[in-house]
């Protein structure tokens, strides 16, 4: 688990993905945070108005009822009261100022200060029916108390007064103090939307870097779709074009190798025919062995041009079938070849390529180890095929060196035999072409083993019981 998070981590989906959740949750809860704030500004405004218009009322009734204005201050109005005692006048509160000078009448020219609540408390029987509620405790941890403001104003007979004004106050919300379920949703909506994001944006590259590999294995792939952005379109069509542009290139190779190779077949003839009226029969011999040389390095040459070019189809191969037969094939040639075990793998092949591919080594391992024994084996979506010889083997600086092409080690492999040194770079770029990987080990017990190997990806078809 862990490593598959690092993967994912570490690709561009994931780099995307965390940069995106990241991102967007900081955006969002910053949002709502702003959000909050307008709204407590605008629930400020409101109260402010409110508690003027109030102010505005009780002082109004105080004007008209002068005879009652005794009882009215004794008795207070809604948030409005006398200020009792010697109420601490601190700051001035500028902006209830600045409402109450937008209206009319003494509250015009009041001057607020701001105090503590206990100036604006009621009497204790009024007291134990005020408290905050429960359900503005859940949700608002914060609350602060009602805050109090001193009035002091002159009516318009010039009676002076100082009232107590109580608002409410705006709660603060915290970002702890966010809904655990809110920020759930929010946190999984953003997630999602980021993955689905982070995918869509990296399914081009990642598209592309498919087909680079397809290409490397099948020259005669599909060429990419051009949809998308334009950016991606760009970038397909780039592709597609350096993809024909290989395609020609081999082409012309292989149409140049294959034209030498005509050209020079009724030349080498004559010389043949020729070479067969020398009188010297050692001399005719060895002269006849270096033109057939001549002519298998020809051969040879042609089919590893054609091997890297070759558009044949892929199609369902039963392995083991396969391999029986290149097995049969050899052994009805006089050569000491065993099909040993079997994979029950069927895989989506080229079968030519294929047959190409295994006879290639068998003859390898037949002519330098004087036997071979097929054995191929599946395990955890991979396939793997082992053709091993009972030769002197290979040194370990040789076992990859040998896949050079026209490269003939005369250590380990004798020049009697013959051979122009393609057989084992055919093998590799067929194996290559196929979804498979070729390398060469010594085997433990004494010669060497090639080794084929398919991936878990490519071996993901059925497979017969």
């Amino acid at each position: 688990m862990t490593q598959r998070l690092r993967r994912f981590l570490a690709s561009m989906t994931g780099r995307l993905f965390v940069i995106l959740l990241a991102g967007m949750l900081a955006a969002a809860i910053g949002a709502t945070l702003l959000a909050d704030t307008h709204r407590r500004q605008e629930f400020e405004q409101q109260n402010l108005m409110r508690m003027a218009d109030r102010l505005q009322g009780f002082v109004a009734l105080l004007e008209i009822n002068p005879e009652l204005r005794a009882r009215l201050l004794e008795t207070g109005g809604a948030s409005v009261h006398q200020a009792r005692g010697d109420v601490h006048a601190g700051a001035e509160d500028v902006a209830l100022m600045a409402v109450l000078g937008d209206r009319d009448g003494p509250v015009a020219n009041a001057r607020a200060y701001v105090t503590g609540f206990r100036a604006c408390l009621p009497p204790l029987p009024e007291l134990q029916r005020t408290h905050i509620p429960q359900q503005l405790r859940k949700h608002y941890p914060a609350v602060m108390p009602p805050r109090c403001r001193l009035v002091e104003l002159t009516l318009g007979d010039g009676t002076p007064l100082r009232l107590t004004l109580q608002y409410p106050a705006t709660a603060r919300i915290s970002l702890f103090a966010f809904d655990p379920l809110f920020l759930s949703l929010l946190s999984l909506a953003i997630a999602v939307l980021a993955y689905v994001v982070a995918r869509i944006a990296s399914s081009p590259l990642q598209r592309l870097a498919d087909a680079a590999t397809e290409l490397g294995q099948d020259l005669q792939r599909d060429p990419l779709p051009v949809t998308g952005p334009q950016e991606v379109r760009r970038a397909a069509e780039a592709f597609n074009a350096m993809q024909q542009r290989l395609q020609r290139h081999i082409g012309e190779r292989t149409q140049m190798l294959a034209a030498i190779t005509h050209d020079l077949q009724t030349p080498l003839t004559r010389l043949r025919l020729r070479l067969e009226n020398v009188a010297d029969e050692p001399l005719r011999e060895r002269l006849i062995a270096d033109l057939a040389a001549m002519q298998a390095l020809v051969r040879e040459g042609l089919e590893l041009a054609r091997s890297a070019e070759s558009a044949e189809q892929r199609v369902v191969l039963d392995l083991d079938s396969l391999l029986q037969s290149v097995a049969a094939d050899a052994a009805e040639a006089g050569h000491r070849v065993v099909f040993e075990q079997g994979c029950g793998a069927v895989l989506p092949l080229r079968p030519l390529a294929m047959q190409r591919l295994f006879s290639n080594l068998v003859d390898n391992a037949v002519k330098y180890g004087h036997s071979a024994h097929i054995r191929a084996q599946a395990w955890d979506g991979q396939v793997e095929v082992r053709i091993r010889d009972h030769g002197p083997g290979l040194a370990a600086d040789e076992l990859e060196a040998v896949f050079t092409p026209f490269l003939r080690l005369e250590t380990s492999r004798s020049r009697d035999t013959g051979g122009a040194g393609l057989g084992l770079t055919i093998a590799r770029t067929l194996a290559e072409k196929n979804g498979a990987t070729l390398v060469l080990r010594n085997h433990p017990d004494g010669g060497l083993e090639a080794v084929v190997r398919w991936p878990a990806p490519a071996a993901d078809a059925p497979r017969r019981g």
